[in-house]
């Protein structure tokens, strides 16, 4: 099984709100060294207080393996001609390692955070693939820029603006998914999709993966080479006793999931809907030092991986073996040991 790792971001504050920690630039290519060193096979950028794309910029000047994935970038937040644009250089940069992962983002973060107009994302996203692609193809082919859509429509590409052919000009395309909607999206259009943190094995098993091939069969589409990439919610220490703080933190970040409507169903799935309705209500309320403990163990063993560092890898292995080509995880290295421990985690996940 592949690992990948998430550049480095915080936990949730007393208030269950995610804080995420802005990347020193200046330090990514160090850290993306150590990441290739340690034995990773990817590293992923995330879109919380830094540009997802900067840090994989960066990160491909620095190391000669490692797969660089958005994970993930905000579509609708970008024109497709943008996007085309950093991706195509990041995959020259990289001699073909880059992949485009992208994510719809809700619909308050669109309209009062981007200033922009919402439209349902599904087929909105099904769109703005197909647009990024006719770009890819006008750079690389050398044919006119011909795409009409609802959402986008791109018919111009003069000589200044075109970047010419590139070397390796498959990027390889994957999206964030919860519901089977856009898992049916990734079988018919993708390389991959990255399920969300909440989704448990089972759920992908039963819900995400016949979508994907659902997808795929709409249009005779084989899925040699697909990629599942989950990114399990992890509680882990070096030993039982220093378990607590870590489970406390993991509680409270599934509490926050199931207070979001988005990922009900993952909870309807496992007969939890009544969880979801409560927790939002909490939410609503802004009672949140009383999510957490609604959180009962089942919940939390049933979403999240619970373990000591040296039954890590074989819990994940057992968990997502199955479902998944590779995982996105990781843990701190706060300890010149904690080094070996994290390399013999990856290793093992490699056997």
């Amino acid at each position: 099984m592949k690992a990948e790792t998430l550049l480095p971001v915080g936990k949730l504050d007393p208030g269950l709100r995610q804080v995420s920690m802005r990347l020193d630039l200046a330090a990514v290519p160090a850290m993306a060294r150590e990441i290739e060193e340690l034995g990773y096979d990817g590293l992923a950028s995330g879109e919380t207080k830094n540009d997802p794309f900067l840090p994989l910029a960066l990160g491909a000047t620095a190391t000669s393996r490692l797969r660089l994935t958005t994970a993930v970038a905000i579509a609708f937040a970008r024109s497709p001609t943008a996007t085309a644009m950093t991706a195509w250089d990041i995959q020259a940069m990289s001699k073909g390692r880059f992949v485009l992962g992208l994510g719809p983002q809700v619909k308050g973060h669109i309209q009062r955070r981007y200033g922009l107009a919402w439209a349902p994302p599904l087929a909105r996203l099904r769109e703005y693939i197909g647009a990024v692609r006719a770009v890819w193809n006008c750079w690389q082919n050398r044919v006119p820029l011909e795409f009409a859509g609802k959402h986008y429509n791109l018919s111009l590409m003069v000589p200044l603006f075109d970047p010419g052919p590139i070397e390796h000009p498959d990027i390889p395309v994957q999206v964030a998914a919860v519901n089977a909607g856009m898992c049916r999206l990734a079988g018919e259009l993708c390389q991959g999709m990255r399920p969300h943190p909440i989704c448990t094995p089972r759920y992908i098993a039963e819900v995400m993966l016949p979508a994907v091939k659902a997808g795929a069969a709409k249009v005779g589409r084989k899925l040699d080479g697909f990629d599942v990439v989950p990114s399990p919610l992890i509680a882990a220490a070096p030993s039982a006793a220093l378990l607590e703080e870590r489970i406390r933190d993991v509680r409270a970040r599934v509490a926050f999931y199931a207070s979001t409507r988005s990922y009900r169903a993952v909870f309807e799935h496992h007969g939890w809907g009544d969880l979801v309705r409560e927790l939002h209500q909490y939410s609503v309320e802004k009672r949140w030092e009383e999510m957490p403990r609604r959180i009962s163990d089942e919940v939390l063993d049933t979403i999240a991986v619970v373990a000591t560092y040296d039954r890590l890898a074989a819990k994940l292995k057992q968990r997502y073996g199955a479902v998944a080509t590779g995982l996105e995880f990781g843990i701190p290295l706060r300890e010149a040991a904690d080094r070996e421990v994290l390399a013999a985690i990856i290793r093992e996940l490699h056997g």
